[in-house]
């Protein structure tokens, strides 16, 4: 029996740093344990951009996309806890089997780069075809949703209630998770102490946001972008610092009354403002790696002033989360008003993406989200 095939619209990264392009494609039915999504929207996050320019290599031609939200439209065998009609959104995958997956911790799954970034499905093969054969890499974060639909696995998509704004939802999948997973999960910053986040890009003010919800008295961020500083104290932050002109590391420590910042994540991928980012730290402070840098990259780091003060240094990958636990919780602490991360977003039609990388990658616009139908 032919295999069925649905006709869809993607985005397709096919060079370094070229734009992507709007293809017609066609995406196979659900296996065994997945469903297949018709996609709402989705987020543009700096990794779809940093793969699109093999910042971080993965094979093109390539569907990218990671922070889809959509409705499931067709379920495939063996899936009971998804129905058609729900709507659901989309986040990293892992493989469940591993040691830190069976830890629930599968943002550290043992598999991560084979079922995120190895641009096919753990048995080596693909959801999304070319009419004419060629070759396209898709299962990207187990998903691929620069697409108007997604075959995904259960395992990484998480039902939200149908009163939910599912347009807006998507970053949480990944960026806006991480961010605040840094603050609430990994670093687990207490009421009453100091956080500063480095580059307040939409990862650094997610962690602007959560610092708030949870009672960081001291709430700092460092970047070179004017708006940025001026939207992250709109957000809750008590000192903005321009590491354009401050001396960031003397600016912290005079904020803090000389004892530097309890807590601090690097989003930049920088290795100068990490290295400003450890310096700045109290004793016991911590600070969480965040920030994607090329492969291979080194940062200067004193280990006696790690070693004599008993700093922390941390890598962070998705905040820590399980999504299927975390995300509901971003949910209900923004629709209470305590977690407003729709202020970071803009909203492109799905035509658009070339425009939302531009203004992205200028600083323009912090968390572009694309849309499907319509704006």
């Amino acid at each position: 029996m032919s295999e069925t095939f649905t006709a869809i619209d993607a985005a397709v990264a096919r060079k370094k740093n070229e734009p992507f392009s709007i293809e017609k494609l066609k995406i196979r039915a659900p296996g065994a344990g997945e469903v297949l999504v018709k996609m709402v929207a989705v987020g543009l996050c700096h990794t779809d951009i940093i793969m699109r320019d093999q910042v971080y290599p993965v094979p093109q031609p390539i569907v990218l996309g990671h922070e889809g939200s959509g409705v499931v439209s067709v379920v495939g065998p063996n899936v009971s806890n998804f129905e058609i009609g729900d709507h659901v959104l989309l986040s990293f995958a892992s493989c469940g089997t591993c040691d830190t997956c069976l830890a629930g911790e599968p943002a550290y799954c043992v598999n991560y780069f084979q079922y995120n970034f190895s641009g096919c499905d753990c048995r080596g093969g693909h959801a999304i075809r070319s009419p004419s054969g060629e070759t396209i890499h898709d299962n990207f974060f187990g998903q691929s949703s620069f697409a108007t639909y997604a075959v995904v696995n259960t395992r990484n998509i998480l039902k939200v209630s149908k009163d939910a704004p599912l347009k807006l939802l998507g970053p949480l999948g990944c960026g806006i998770q991480t961010g605040a997973g840094a603050v609430m999960n990994s670093l687990k910053v207490t009421a009453g102490s100091s956080f500063t986040c480095f580059g307040a890009g939409s990862v650094g003010l997610s962690g602007v946001l959560a610092a708030v919800a949870v009672g960081a008295t001291t709430i700092i961020a460092v970047d070179v972008v004017a708006s940025r500083l001026a939207l992250a104290k709109e957000l809750g932050a008590t000192h903005v610092i321009d590491g354009k002109t401050d001396n960031v590391v003397e600016k912290i420590r005079e904020i803090t009354g000389g004892k530097g910042t309890n807590y601090a994540i690097e989003t930049t991928g920088i290795p100068a403002v990490f290295s400003q980012g450890v310096a700045a730290l109290s004793a016991r402070g911590s600070i969480g790696i965040i920030g994607a840098s090329p492969l291979g990259t080194k940062v200067e780091v004193d280990p006696n002033d790690v070693l004599i003060t008993g700093k922390t240094i941390m890598g962070i990958c998705e905040g820590n989360s399980v999504p299927g636990t975390f995300i509901p919780r971003l949910i209900d602490l923004h629709a209470q008003g305590k977690f407003p991360f729709d202020k970071l977003v803009k909203y492109y039609r799905f035509s658009e993406i070339n425009k939302a990388v531009d203004e992205s990658m200028s600083g323009e616009v912090l968390k572009p989200i694309l849309v499907f139908d319509g704006k």
